[in-house]
């Protein structure tokens, strides 16, 4: 009931007095039920047009940063960082179901994180059985459990199409052990599938404590220590890179198991990122050069601004 009330509602444009009348319920009962469906997720939303002020941005982080496409979700206003990811999430999962279905793709590679989880949740299902999802990266932690960050499967569910996951770690314990995983044949032939992908989705990970590198035990605090002295800021598909996009010289960059980030520069690379505090972190990625589509929030747009015309005085000086 709480579905055909919100068909109603949103689709059919009735009144909630409309609704009770034919439900043969209260106008206070449809109310609870059109709460019901919005609480479970069973309403999405869609708002073609984005405030002047994401417009600007965009023009401005294009002309600077060398993309093709960027597009800002509009701040919320509350504040909160949970929001942030809400309003990226919503317009990347619109994105991502556009892209598939204006011109489907054959071969998608994957990257993780949690702004691409968020993603993927909010993407409208496409029926797409022929396509081929494979990670671009390990899909398992150290301990060889499942990288919970990992979007394969959720991307499997919601297009039909079939996953491929990278049985290793995202990052090894030791370059011994990355050169006996990257030596096994089914590795190699993964990987070789994944570099010919038409398409690349990936998130951008900070070194950061809130990151999900440390949050989810895939590297020590040690190496989290050794990441800063070197200078690192960013991690673009388990390599560290430095605020210019050079790749850092450190143990974790000898031991990350997946395709190096060279490896897609010619390919259509959308990077989806959400939260102020990686604005460091995607400036870092997106001087890599390899990123074609961008999709961020507006809270961490400005931030990005912000650095980028910092830097601009600082070079002026």
């Amino acid at each position: 009931m709480a579905i055909r009330a919100a068909w109603m509602s949103f689709i059919g444009r009735s009144t909630q007095g409309e609704i009770a009348g034919r439900l043969g319920v209260s106008p206070a009962k449809v109310h609870r039920l059109i709460a019901h469906a919005q609480k479970e997720g069973l309403i999405k939303f869609h708002i073609e047009a984005r405030p002047s002020e994401c417009v600007e941005l965009e023009q401005f982080l294009c002309k600077r940063m060398n993309l093709e496409n960027c597009f800002i979700a509009p701040d919320l206003g509350s504040g909160d960082e949970a929001d942030s990811f809400t309003a990226v999430s919503s317009f990347a999962g619109q994105y991502l179901h556009s892209l598939f279905t204006t011109n489907p793709p054959k071969r998608i590679g994957v990257g993780m994180g949690r702004t691409l989880q968020s993603t993927i949740e909010a993407m409208p299902r496409v029926h797409l059985p022929e396509l081929e999802l494979l990670s671009v990266s390990g899909s398992l932690t150290r301990r060889l459990s499942a990288n919970p960050y990992d979007v394969v499967q959720q991307l499997c569910a919601k297009t039909g199409g079939e996953g491929f996951y990278l049985p290793v770690p995202y990052i090894a314990e030791t370059k011994a052990e990355r050169d006996t995983f990257v030596s096994q044949g089914a590795v190699q032939e993964l990987l070789s599938k994944a570099k010919a992908a038409e398409l690349f989705i990936i998130g951008i990970g900070s070194v950061e404590k809130e990151g999900h590198l440390v949050q989810r035990k895939l590297i020590t605090s040690e190496e989290r220590e050794e990441l800063l002295d070197s200078g690192a800021c960013s991690d673009v598909m388990g390599r560290f890179v430095d605020i210019n996009g050079n790749e850092v010289s450190c143990s974790l960059n000898e031991k990350a198991v997946g395709l190096h980030f060279d490896e897609v520069r010619k390919a259509h690379v959308v990077a989806i990122v959400g939260g102020y505090r990686k604005a460091k972190a995607t400036l870092a990625a997106l001087a890599t050069g390899i990123i074609k589509d961008l999709i961020i929030d507006e809270v961490l747009a400005r931030e990005l601004a912000g650095l980028l015309k910092e830097n601009e005085l600082e070079t002026t000086a």
